[in-house]
């Protein structure tokens, strides 16, 4: 199976040719550490059975936040972590993207506009909650950023898992909302129903 370090491995020495300058120190950190990660130029340990006395060699992950071999565990503690939060009610997929006049802006600052994106989109999501029409409460959320599609294009968004009803300031449970907006293509990643503000 094709993974991004072979694809960083194959493709990234003419990438960096060609977009290097444009390129941030931790871009070229990351794809350097994905390439090598559990490879040879690491080091490793060498495993030796005595009953068999077969041998086997493991070697060292680049232990980067990026990298997918290094990332996968902790992305999956993290997600049973997030689930046993969900409450007992309906939720919802909403999607907020940065508009693609901001992209290169974004990519020359991204930890303040990816701050930005979230303090954003996260209070007009828990504005727009507050209208009676829509819950007319307080509701609970999660977000996640993606920088990037499956394609591999920069495309920054925020998806947020959104709960279905909310907390009015006196403290009465209210919901669930049956929509927030017009319904989207549905999410092949979540059970949720997907909606999409933009």
């Amino acid at each position: 199976m094709l993974e991004v370090a072979d694809i960083f491995r194959l493709h990234g020495p003419e990438y960096r040719a060609k977009f290097s300058a444009r390129m941030l120190p931790s871009h070229h950190r990351a794809m350097q550490d994905i390439e090598t990660c559990r490879t040879e130029s690491l080091g490793g340990q060498v495993y030796f059975c005595q009953q068999c006395q077969a041998q086997r060699y493991s070697y060292h992950s680049c232990k980067n936040r990026h990298c997918p071999k290094c990332q996968n565990e902790q992305a999956n503690d993290w997600l049973q972590e997030q689930q046993s939060l969900l409450l007992p009610v309906t939720h919802f997929l909403v999607t907020f993207t940065l508009p693609a006049e901001l992209r290169a802006l974004a990519r020359s600052n991204q930890k303040t506009i990816y701050n930005l994106l979230f303090r954003a989109s996260s209070a007009a999501l828990l504005q727009l909650a507050q209208e009676p029409r829509f819950v007319g409460a307080r509701l609970g959320m999660v977000g996640v950023l993606h920088t990037w599609t499956r394609q591999l294009l920069y495309h920054p968004h925020v998806h947020y898992l959104v709960t279905g009803g909310g907390l009015t300031d006196d403290g009465r449970c209210v919901g669930p909302a049956k929509t927030f907006s017009c319904p989207s293509k549905p999410s092949h990643q979540s059970s949720a129903p997907s909606f999409a503000i933009n």
